[in-house]
């Protein structure tokens, strides 16, 4: 089995991401750092993990400092400068757990990767027992909570009008976006707000069918109906909400919008005040648009991934930049490719970065933060609603279709649906750099990837008329895997 997957190693912590492994992942990360820095989220296996991390990382030399448990993107600031692992495995259900590796701020590239797979199943040799290292224990989360709230002061207003629900799902987001918010000046209200490795309160990944609770409670004191779990955010059902309820509004006791994170608080989810979750592509193309617009840079890009919304593209052409792709997990890779190619070119710079749930702010660091994301969207909701942001987005039709495919016929079939569905859909632009994407003329779009993780292929796609799009294309996906 790959060690790494798209977001660092996550599995089982029984079967996978054991002691054992943590002892050589520790080992090998350690051989290559002089400084590394541990933290961990809530997780009941947490602590075992980290302890074998840094038996693995003293006993070849490195200097190891135990920051405790706190979100990842504090661990990925605490990192500035020297190595990190984070013990999380995000959204993932509390029988898993994960290792996720920085340095300097980032995430290990691929090569990286590769290094710290090889060294775990070649070894690493101890260093001398005179070299063994005695780690010690620090904190970071207060000087990270500092650097989010001065980065964010210098974004839109103040949001001293707004009232925001934050729900934490028993994750380590609980220590630090409500104060945060409170510090910005909006009024906060929580939910599960204790960190609790079992996740009591709901699933640590959040859905709309897990922030159920969240939804329903910010409809509640709005005076809307209750959504439904597979409620969407059809603007004729909330124009006759807000119709029914026009009132509500103005009171002061009335929530502007929600905030749902994951275990580790890298994933953001909105929730709009009609309890409907905001689309993330939506929100990825909101704070786009923002970052754009305010930029002073001639050439302002904005990096996402190939599944991301054609919405995305069109807000920041609008705001005067452009959009580059990079492969899901690789968001700092394609922040480094684009750095590179402006060398050139000082008024090129990648102004932000996001896939779905997941942003970089590259002025804040080069690292995903839900909370920073939530500081940063609190602001820019507080110079216009919310609903007035969203309004000049083409929110098409989007749906994810995940397609049964035996690992071992993946490339081949990736293979024969790189020459079907380009004979299928002459009109369209195709780019294969990461599976099979295909554009109209309309703005729709198509995409075929294989799952990295998991025996599926994905199928995305964007149209007015999506449920024909997805059903034809899938057509040639599920002929394309009987054939191989």
């Amino acid at each position: 089995m790959e060690l790494f997957g798209t977001a660092g190693i996550r599995g089982d912590a029984m079967e996978r991401v054991t002691p054992p492994l943590a002892l050589s992942v520790g080992r090998a990360v350690g051989a290559q750092a002089d400084e590394l820095v541990l933290g961990r989220d809530g997780r009941v296996t947490g602590p075992a993990l980290v302890a074998a991390l840094e038996a693995g990382a003293a006993s070849v030399g490195a200097e190891v400092t135990r920051l405790g448990r706190l979100p990842t993107p504090a661990l990925a600031f605490a990192s500035r400068d020297r190595h990190g692992i984070m013990v999380t495995a995000s959204h993932n259900p509390p029988t898993d757990n994960g290792l996720k590796l920085f340095t300097n701020g980032e995430e290990f590239d691929r090569e990286a990767e590769l290094a710290v797979a090889d060294a775990v199943e070649t070894g690493i040799e101890f260093a001398h027992w005179s070299d063994w290292t005695q780690p010690e224990s620090a904190s970071a989360l207060a000087a990270y909570r500092r650097e989010v709230l001065e980065y964010a002061e210098g974004i839109g207003s103040s949001p001293d009008a707004l009232k925001i629900a934050v729900d934490c799902g028993n994750g380590v987001a609980a220590d630090s976006t409500p104060a945060v918010l409170r510090e910005l000046g909006a009024d906060i209200v929580t939910l599960n707000a204790n960190v609790d490795g079992r996740f009591p309160g709901r699933t640590s990944k959040p859905t709309a069918e897990s922030l159920i609770d969240l939804r329903r409670f910010i409809a509640s004191v709005n005076g809307y109906p209750a959504p439904g779990i597979d409620d969407t955010t059809d603007r004729d059902v909330t124009d006759d909400l807000d119709s029914a309820a026009s009132t509500v509004a103005s009171e002061t006791d009335a929530i502007d919008f929600g905030v749902g994170h994951d275990g580790d608080a890298d994933r953001i989810v909105i929730v709009d005040r009609w309890g409907h979750i905001v689309h993330e592509d939506t929100v990825v193309a909101i704070l786009a648009e923002h970052y754009v617009s305010q930029s002073g840079a001639t050439d302002p890009v904005v990096v996402t991934t190939p599944n991301a919304s054609g919405r995305i593209d069109a807000r920041v052409r609008e705001a005067g930049g452009r959009v580059e792709r990079v492969r899901l997990g690789a968001l700092h890779e394609g922040i480094s490719r684009v750095n590179e190619l402006a060398d050139t070119d000082a008024n090129t710079t990648v102004v932000f970065a996001a896939e779905p749930w997941k942003h970089i702010h590259p002025d804040l660091g080069r690292w995903i933060d839900g909370i920073a994301s939530a500081a940063i969207l609190t602001r820019v909701v507080a110079s216009d609603s919310l609903a007035a942001l969203r309004d000049p987005i083409n929110e098409r039709p989007y749906r994810k279709v995940s397609i049964q495919c035996p690992d071992r016929a993946k490339q081949p079939v990736m293979r024969e649906l790189r020459q079907r569905l380009p004979e299928r859909y002459p009109e369209s632009e195709v780019e294969t750099e990461h599976g099979v994407r295909l554009s109209f003329a309309d703005g729709s779009w198509a995409l075929v990837r294989p799952s990295g993780t998991e025996e599926y292929l994905r199928l995305y796609a964007e149209s007015d008329a999506v449920d024909d799009l997805v059903a034809d294309v899938q057509t040639h996906i599920e002929s394309a895997i009987d054939t191989v």
